[in-house]
C-alpha cells in the first residue's frame, strides 16, 4: 500500500477546483478520471475515493492540519497528510510531505473526533438545524450515517428487460448484484463498479437510481394509459421510472424550468425506449394553467435543500447555505400551491423531496392543506425515510388524493 505521486497530485488539483474555485466534485472526479488512459481500475478508484473523502471530511482535515480557507496548495498537501496518516498509508519522502506531524494528527484526531460538527465534518448551522428539527439523538445517528459512502443502485428497466435477466448479463461481466426485499426494479451493487461502460447499459437495459428515489413513482400509483405530469422533471431519473410503469401506454408530459434538462431527459428517454413521455419548458405561467384539473396523477418532485443525499453530494456540505433553506421553503410552498392545481377531481398528488428536514416535508404538507387550493385535497399517507435506517438516501413523500 504506497501512494503514487501522479496520483497524489491529481487529486490536489481536483481538491483546488472545488475548495478553491467551487466546482462541483462530480464533475471535477469525472474530468480528472480521463486525466491519463494508462491508469488501471485501481489508480482510478484511489482518485475518485480520495478527492471525495478529502471533500467529505473538509472540516475535520482542515482542522487537524490547522489550515484556513481559501486553501493554498501548501495548506492541500497537509489535508492530504492527514487523510493519508488516518487511512494508514506510509508517508514517502516528498517535499510536499516533508514532517509530517503524525503522532499529532492521530492525537488531534481523537480529541476532535468527541464534538459532533467536527466528527461528523458539518458547518455549525447544519448541526443546530438538525437538532432543532430531529433532536439530538436522532441526527447524530442521521448525520453519521449521510457520511457513509452510497451504495450503487441500479433500477431495471422493465420496458427492455427483467431483473433477473439483467443480474445474469452483469454477472457475465463479473459485476456482482443483489435483489433489494420490497424493491422489484432495483438490484444492489455488492462491489462498485463503472456500469456505465457495460453494453446493458448503453442499450438502455437500467438506470442508476438510488433505492429510496425508486418508491416515489410506486407510491404515486402511476397506471398505464393515465394522464401523467412531472412537474419538477429535471434530468428525469422518476419520469423515466414513471414510463416503464405506464408500460409506455398513455401520456407523460415532463416539464421543467431549465430546458437543457430535459435536453439529457430526452437522450436518457430515447436510450430507455420511453416514448409516451411530452416535454414541456415551464417559461410562462401559461403552461401549467393549461393543464388545470387534467392530470390523473402529479409528481411533485420538489427543490430542496438535499440534506437526505449528502453521501452522495458531500460537496453540498460546503456549497449550501442557511439563507438557502429558509428560501427553498417558500419555493416549496409556492410549487405546492401552483402545481397542484394540475390534479383533476379524483386524481393524486405526490409532493416528495430529497430532505430529511421536518420543515421541508411533513410542515410544508401541514400548512398546504390549510390553504385555500389545498382545501381540495384529502390527506391519504406520507413516508419518511431516513439514512440511519434505511441506509439508503433520506428521503420524503406525501400522497394527497383531490377531492371528487
Amino acid at each position: 500500500m504506497r501512494l503514487h505521486r501522479n496520483l497524489v497530485y491529481t487529486t490536489i488539483d481536483a481538491l483546488n477546483a472545488i475548495f478553491n474555485e467551487g466546482e462541483y466534485a462530480d464533475k471535477v472526479v469525472a474530468r480528472s478520471l480521463k486525466k491519463d488512459k494508462r491508469w488501471g481500475s485501481s489508480d482510478r478508484k484511489f482518485v475518485a475515493e480520495t478527492i471525495y473523502e478529502v471533500v467529505r471530511w473538509k472540516r475535520l482535515y482542515s482542522e487537524i492540519a490547522d489550515v484556513k480557507e481559501p486553501y493554498n496548495r501548501e495548506d492541500l498537501w497537509r489535508m492530504f497528510a492527514v487523510w493519508a496518516v488516518l487511512r494508514g498509508y506510509p508517508i514517502p519522502d516528498w517535499r510536499q510531505l516533508e514532517g509530517t506531524p503524525e503522532r499529532k494528527i492521530k492525537g488531534k484526531f481523537d480529541e476532535l473526533s468527541k464534538i459532533r460538527k467536527m466528527r461528523e465534518s458539518i458547518p455549525d448551522w447544519m448541526d443546530e438545524i438538525g437538532v432543532q428539527e430531529l433532536g439530538e439523538e436522532l441526527w447524530t445517528k442521521e448525520i453519521a450515517a449521510q457520511n457513509q459512502q452510497a451504495k450503487v443502485i441500479l433500477r431495471v428497466n422493465t420496458l427492455k428487460t427483467t431483473k433477473e435477466k439483467l443480474r445474469a448479463l452483469l454477472m457475465d461481466l463479473n459485476i456482482e448484484t443483489e435483489f433489494l426485499k420490497d424493491q422489484p426494479d432495483a438490484l444492489v451493487l455488492t462491489e462498485r463498479a463503472n456500469v456505465f461502460l457495460t453494453d446493458a447499459f448503453k442499450e438502455g437495459m437500467f438506470e442508476v437510481q438510488d433505492a429510496s428515489s425508486q418508491l416515489v413513482a410506486r407510491f404515486l400509483d402511476v397506471q398505464p394509459g393515465m394522464r401523467v405530469v412531472d412537474t419538477c422533471a429535471g434530468a428525469g431519473g422518476k419520469t423515466l421510472h414513471m414510463a416503464s410503469l405506464m408500460e409506455n401506454k398513455g401520456q407523460l408530459i415532463a416539464m421543467d424550468l431549465y430546458e437543457s434538462k430535459l435536453k439529457q431527459l430526452k437522450l436518457r428517454a430515447k436510450r430507455n425506449g420511453a416514448f409516451n413521455i411530452e416535454y414541456r419548458i415551464i417559461d410562462t405561467t401559461k403552461v401549467i394553467k393549461k393543464l388545470h384539473e387534467k392530470a390523473d396523477r402529479v409528481l411533485i418532485d420538489a427543490p430542496c435543500s438535499g440534506l437526505g443525499v449528502l453521501k452522495r453530494n458531500p460537496d453540498a456540505k460546503w456549497k449550501l447555505q442557511p439563507e438557502f433553506i429558509d428560501n427553498i421553503r417558500k419555493v416549496q410552498a409556492e410549487v405546492l400551491e401552483n402545481y397542484s392545481k394540475i390534479v383533476k377531481p379524483g386524481g393524486k398528488l405526490v409532493y416528495a423531496t430529497c430532505s430529511v428536514l421536518p420543515s421541508e416535508n411533513q410542515e410544508q404538507i401541514k400548512k398546504f392543506l390549510s390553504t385555500e387550493i389545498g382545501k381540495s385535497f384529502t390527506f391519504v399517507k406520507d413516508s419518511k425515510i431516513l439514512a440511519s435506517q434505511s441506509g439508503f438516501d433520506g428521503f420524503y413523500m406525501a400522497l394527497l388524493e383531490r377531492k371528487q
